[in-house]
C-alpha cells in the first residue's frame, strides 16, 4: 500500500522547535568573536542621518561568509538566509523572520565597509585566537638584549593569480567596445538638441561592418589586422573629438551619469594606449587597460600550460599549520620573490619567533633571500648553491632533504586549489577594485574558518566517546584553544550529548 496525500496541512519542526546545538552554523557562530570587530567596523560607517540604521558587523561579515561557503550569488544568498533559521541565528537575529533581512544590493556596501585590511585583521584574530599582533619598531630584527627566541615552525609561501570576470581581451574587441560606448555618450549629449540641429556623424554602421569582417575571419593576417585597427582608431578618435566639442556647451557633461563619465575617462586612455602601440609596432605598454568596465584589471603573465596570461589580481600567501594568510594583493604584476623577507617578518610578528624552515619554489631562491635566511637561522628549501658535495652520502642526503622540502610545500598548492575549486578565487565576480579585494580576502577567512570547524567537530567526536568516563582526551594546541572557547570541558555543557 502506498499512502499519499497531496494536501500538506501540518509541518512538524525537528528538535522540539529549537535549534540543534551541534549544527555547523551554530558552532561557527560560537567560534567567531564578533564583538572584537565592532569598533573597526563602526569607524567605516558614515555619520548619522535620517536613513535606516546600519547593519551590524555580524550581519555584514556573516552574510559574506555565508555567500562564500554556499557558493551562491548575492540574490540567492538573501533567499537562503530568509528560508534557513540556522543562517539567521548565525547572523545574530533574536527570532526567525519571514521577510528578507536586507536587499541583495547591500552586499556591495558590506564589501566597501569591510575592507581588505579589516578582513585580514579579522583573519589573523581568528587564526591566532588572540588579539592581532602589536606593531613593533621598524628594525624588528634587533633583539632587546636578551637571548633570541628559537626558530620554530614551517612557513610555506607561494603566489597565484585571481582571474576577474571579464571576456578574453583583444585589441580589436577592446576598441570596438570603446567605440560603442562613445556612440552612446554622443546620443546622450545630443538628446536635448533633437529636432533643433543635425546629429553628429558617427559612422557606426560602417565601423561595425568593418569590425565584424575582421572578427569573423578564420585566418586574420597581420596586414589586415593592422588595417582594421587603424580604421577603428580613426572612428574612436572622431567620436572623442565630437564629444569634446559637445562638452564645451553649457551643462552638457552633467547629462552623463557616473558610469558614463567613468567610461569616457577610460576610453580616452584606451585610445592613447592603443594608438601608441599601433604607431610603435608594440604589443605591450605600462598599465595596459584590458577591460573598460574594470580598468583596474591588468594582464598577469604566469607561464602556465593552460593559460599563459591571466587577467586579475596577483596575490602572495603564506601557510602555517593549515592556516592561510593573505600577505600581499596587487593589480600590477610583480616579482613574488621580493616578498619573502616581508613574509618572514610577518611570521615573527604573529608567532614571536622566526620559522625554522621556509618552503618555497625556485624563484624565491635568490642571493638576497638566501643571505637573509642564513642570517636569522632560517633554512630555505631546495639544494644549496654551488657545486654538489663530493661525498656521495652527503649528496644523497641533500637530495633527500630537497625532495622532502618539495613534499612539505604541497599543502600551499592544495590551499590555492581549494580556494579556486571549492570557493570563488578562480573567478572574482565583483566589478570594483575595493569590493574585489574584499572578496579575495573573505576566501582566505572562510578557509581558516573551515579549518577551525573541522577541529571543533573532531573535538566533539572525542568528547562524545569519552563523556561517560568524564575524561578529556589529549588534543593539539588548536583543539585545546577551541575547547576553552566552546566550554566543552565543563560538565554542564554535556547535557545535549546524552
Amino acid at each position: 500500500m502506498y499512502p499519499h496525500d497531496e494536501k500538506q496541512l501540518e509541518f512538524f519542526l525537528p528538535f522540539g522547535g529549537k535549534l540543534d546545538p551541534n549544527n555547523r552554523w551554530v558552532k561557527l557562530a560560537e567560534l567567531i568573536p564578533w564583538a572584537k570587530f565592532e569598533t573597526n567596523y563602526s569607524k567605516s560607517l558614515k555619520g548619522s542621518g535620517d536613513g535606516p540604521p546600519a547593519k551590524s558587523v555580524r550581519v555584514a561579515l556573516g552574510a559574506l561568509i555565508i555567500k562564500e561557503r554556499l557558493g551562491t550569488s548575492d540574490r540567492e544568498t538573501v533567499e537562503q538566509i530568509r528560508e534557513n533559521p540556522y543562517l539567521q541565528y548565525f547572523l545574530g537575529f533574536k527570532e526567525y523572520i519571514e521577510k528578507p533581512p536586507f536587499h541583495p544590493t547591500m552586499f556591495v556596501s558590506f564589501r566597501k565597509r569591510l575592507t581588505r585590511e579589516m578582513i585580514s585583521e579579522i583573519n589573523e584574530t581568528i587564526a591566532l585566537e588572540e588579539k592581532p599582533y602589536k606593531k613593533t619598531s621598524k628594525d624588528d630584527d634587533l633583539n632587546d638584549g636578551g637571548a633570541p627566541p628559537k626558530n620554530k615552525g614551517k612557513l610555506l609561501i607561494d603566489a597565484s593569480c585571481t582571474p576577474a570576470d571579464i571576456t578574453f581581451p583583444t585589441d580589436l574587441k577592446l576598441l570596438n567596445k570603446a567605440r560603442e560606448k562613445s556612440e552612446k555618450i554622443i546620443d546622450v549629449l545630443h538628446e536635448p538638441y533633437i529636432g533643433i540641429r543635425k546629429k553628429p556623424r558617427t559612422y557606426r554602421r560602417q565601423a561595425r561592418k568593418n569590425f565584424l569582417a575582421a572578427a569573423k575571419s578564420k585566418r586574420l593576417s597581420k596586414a589586415k589586422r593592422r588595417k582594421t585597427m587603424r580604421k577603428q582608431l580613426g572612428y574612436l578618435a572622431r567620436n572623442l573629438k565630437t564629444i569634446k566639442r559637445l562638452s564645451k556647451e553649457q551643462y552638457s557633461l552633467f547629462a552623463l551619469d557616473n558610469t558614463q563619465y567613468k567610461n569616457l575617462l577610460v576610453i580616452n586612455e584606451v585610445l592613447r594606449q592603443q594608438q601608441w602601440m599601433h604607431d610603435h609596432h608594440q604589443n605591450k605598454i605600462e598599465d595596459r587597460i584590458v577591460s573598460i568596465s574594470q580598468p583596474h584589471v591588468r594582464p598577469i603573465k604566469r607561464g602556465k600550460a593552460g593559460a599563459s596570461t591571466e587577467f586579475g589580481a596577483k596575490i602572495s600567501a603564506s601557510l602555517v599549520d593549515g592556516f592561510c594568510f593573505l600577505d600581499r594583493l596587487d593589480w600590477d604584476n610583480y616579482n613574488e620573490s621580493l616578498d619573502l623577507i616581508a613574509q618572514i617578518r610577518s611570521y615573527k610578528k604573529r608567532f614571536g619567533a622566526y620559522p625554522s624552515s621556509v618552503h618555497v619554489d625556485k624563484i624565491y631562491r635568490n642571493r638576497n633571500n638566501i643571505k637573509y635566511c642564513k642570517k636569522h637561522g632560517v633554512r630555505i628549501s631546495g639544494p644549496p648553491l654551488g657545486r654538489p658535495p663530493k661525498d656521495l652520502s652527503k649528496r644523497r642526503a641533500s637530495r633527500k632533504m630537497a625532495r622532502q622540502d618539495e613534499i612539505d610545500r604541497i599543502p600551499i598548492e592544495g590551499k590555492f586549489g581549494q580556494a579556486k575549486r571549492r570557493f570563488s578565487l578562480s573567478k572574482i565576480m565583483c566589478k570594483l577594485s575595493k569590493t574585489s579585494e574584499t572578496a579575495i580576502a573573505v576566501v582566505f577567512l572562510v578557509m581558516n574558518l573551515e579549518k577551525w570547524l573541522k577541529v571543533a567537530l573532531l573535538n566533539y567526536f572525542y568528547l562524545f566517546l569519552d563523556v561517560k568516563r568524564k575524561k578529556i582526551p589529549s588534543f593539539s594546541a588548536g583543539a585545546f584553544a577551541l575547547d576553552r572557547r566552546l566550554n566543552f570541558n565543563r560538565p554542564e555543557t554535556w547535557s545535549f550529548l546524552n
